[in-house]
């Protein structure tokens, strides 16, 4: 009897958070069965439905990107403005490879054993670093809400579909000098490194770049933080340079930020 009242409720659930839904077909290779079934397990959804009854968001039309660790899904608040919803699937064991990003940074010294309770930590943490960037003016999508293993945020992109990373963008000198810019305020304004710098991370807009997957930032304090730097100049650095523009000598920019 429980099962079934449980089933019921899961169903009711369900039908609220997609009642809504745009009826245009999302080029995600998701089925609603497969999202629901895999991607929203019983507690995403019970916290997706909290959110809604919390007036964060009012409804969810689908997934529009999937990675290792994450999927995006497309939210809508109740001002029909556009909400990025980035659900940190709990069941992925990807997590145990992210522990050197969080063991040794300050800010979180208390890390509790499991999986699900490093995710509700990651989860956390890129909460932290979206808010130090964008309260130190880092061009980052500006942070909403974090709960368990869902952060909301500022969905950068246009009807549902993100913008357009640096890999798949016509990219000048302008470009270049914007993204090391972004690298030096990341140390100096924010006090953090991003950790996984790259073309893969950094949206081309109509207004400039905006950086985004900040679960790999550390503080300046953690110990390997200068190696994180070197690493994410070398990075972008490789993309630009593939792309025949000029770059500047890794290691003198280094010693440039870090001094």
């Amino acid at each position: 009897m429980t099962d079934i009242l449980s089933k019921k409720l899961e169903s009711k659930i369900d039908d609220k958070l997609f009642a809504k839904r745009h009826r245009k077909h999302l080029d995600d290779g998701f089925k609603k069965g497969k999202v629901v079934n895999e991607v929203l397990d019983k507690p995403t959804v019970m916290t997706l439905y909290k959110m809604i009854t919390d007036h964060i968001i009012a409804y969810v039309n689908g997934s529009v990107s999937a990675g290792k660790e994450s999927v995006l899904f497309w939210g809508v608040d109740e001002n029909d403005v556009n909400v990025a919803l980035k659900i940190y699937l709990v069941s992925t064991s990807n997590f145990k490879k992210r522990e050197p990003y969080i063991l040794g940074d300050p800010r979180f010294s208390h890390v509790k054993k499991g999986t699900k309770n490093l995710v509700y930590l990651w989860a956390k943490k890129e909460f932290k670093n979206l808010t130090q960037c964008y309260e130190a003016g880092i061009p980052v999508p500006r942070p909403l809400y974090v709960t368990n293993n869902v952060l909301a945020m500022e969905f950068v992109g246009d009807g549902g579909k993100p913008a357009k990373t640096l890999l798949y963008s016509e990219v000048d000198e302008t470009d270049y000098f914007q993204a090391i810019s972004i690298l030096k305020d990341l140390y100096k304004k924010a006090k953090l490194v991003h950790g996984d710098f790259s073309e893969y991370n950094i949206f081309k807009t109509e207004n400039g770049l905006v950086v985004f997957d900040l679960g790999s930032g550390v503080d300046l304090r953690h110990p390997n933080a200068q190696e994180f730097l070197k690493r994410d100049i070398n990075n972008i650095g490789r993309f630009f340079n593939k792309r025949g523009i000029p770059i500047e000598d890794p290691d003198e920019l280094f010693e440039e930020i870090v001094k």
